[in-house]
């Protein structure tokens, strides 16, 4: 018995050592941006700055000088990266990005759960640590720490002009195929936790909100059973805008739209959440959700309990473009 108890002991000994040598996960505090490929970078620009009010920080400019990429300031944590491209086509987006307070231990505990990433963490052209893994629906995902002397951190308190629409973007909208997934994905090794999901009918679920570990803000899982095209996918990747008041957001819309020539229907709807929401469109389709941050009647929207969809198209909601 004592020679039982002994070996017990050790094996939990050694299982404790174990775990403690694995990496510890570092916080996930928010969604740090989304980037879009546009076609017409004048016309974004326009729709982005013109129409929503938003301003655009700093730009990174390819050798021949044409515009690689540019920025679009939400706050002082998010954004938007508009990738200019040729084609007018196709799935617009092409990556989401999280934001950490470790970089490096976030590659380190990554790995240690079989993620594929880089061999090491470098420094982006702006100054932030990043880098990029793939989701299982196969979206590509940034992981971004904003260092101290990059220019997110250093240009705070700037470019924040008053005409913006928002002043934060609550969620991001990924197509996803495999819910199962999804889940292992973001909240057995991300660490995000469910914190609703809703269907559009009681048959089949429609959306699952999944909260980063360490903030408020969320991904909304967007289900199919058959993927949609990608020249159609503009409406499923979305991301959301806080707005408080949304007729008030839409008077100052209409005001703004002939400057840029946006004759889209500006519609307020309330949505399953018992959300107020107006939907606007990008030059290139994408979906922009205004949105309240409370529901018309104080009280929170049950939780759907419907089946996820089966899907007959595996093929995952994944960017046509390469890295």
């Amino acid at each position: 018995m004592k020679i039982k108890i002994a070996l017990l002991a050790l094996l939990c000994s050694m299982t404790s050592m174990l775990r403690a040598d694995e990496p510890v996960r570092p916080h996930i505090v928010g969604l740090s941006h989304v980037a879009f490929w546009v076609h017409d970078l004048d016309k974004s620009r326009a729709f982005y700055k013109d129409f929503l009010g938003f301003d655009e920080p700093f730009s990174l400019a390819n050798k021949d000088g044409a515009i690689h990429l540019t920025w679009i300031k939400i706050n002082d944590h998010q954004s938007l990266e508009l990738f200019p491209e040729g084609t007018n086509s196709g799935d617009r987006l092409y990556h989401v990005a999280l934001e950490t307070d470790d970089a490096v231990g976030m590659r380190d505990y990554l790995a240690a759960h079989d993620v594929k990433v880089p061999a090491k963490v470098g420094k982006g052209k702006i100054g932030n640590l990043n880098y990029f893994i793939k989701d299982p629906n196969g979206h590509i995902v940034e992981i971004v720490q904003y260092a101290p002397d990059g220019w997110t951190m250093l240009n705070q308190g700037k470019f924040l002009p008053d005409t913006r629409i928002s002043t934060n973007m609550p969620h991001m909208g990924i197509l996803v195929g495999d819910l199962d997934a999804s889940k292992k994905f973001y909240e057995g090794i991300l660490g995000f936790h469910e914190i609703w999901r809703g269907a559009k009918n009681p048959a089949v679920l429609s959306w699952v909100h999944e909260q980063v570990p360490e903030g408020r803000n969320f991904l909304e899982f967007m289900l199919y059973s058959d993927l949609p095209a990608a020249d159609k996918r503009g409406k499923y990747h979305h991301f959301c805008l806080e707005v408080p008041d949304v007729e008030k957001a839409k008077a100052i819309l209409q005001q703004r739209a002939a400057r840029i020539g946006y004759t889209k229907p500006m519609d307020i709807q309330t949505g399953i959440n018992h959300k107020r929401q107006l939907n606007l469109y990008d030059p290139d389709g994408t979906r922009v959700e205004l949105m309240e941050p409370v529901t018309v009647d104080g009280i929170a929207a049950p939780s759907s309990t419907a089946p996820p969809p089966k899907v007959s198209n595996s093929q995952a909601g994944q960017s046509e473009h390469a890295l």
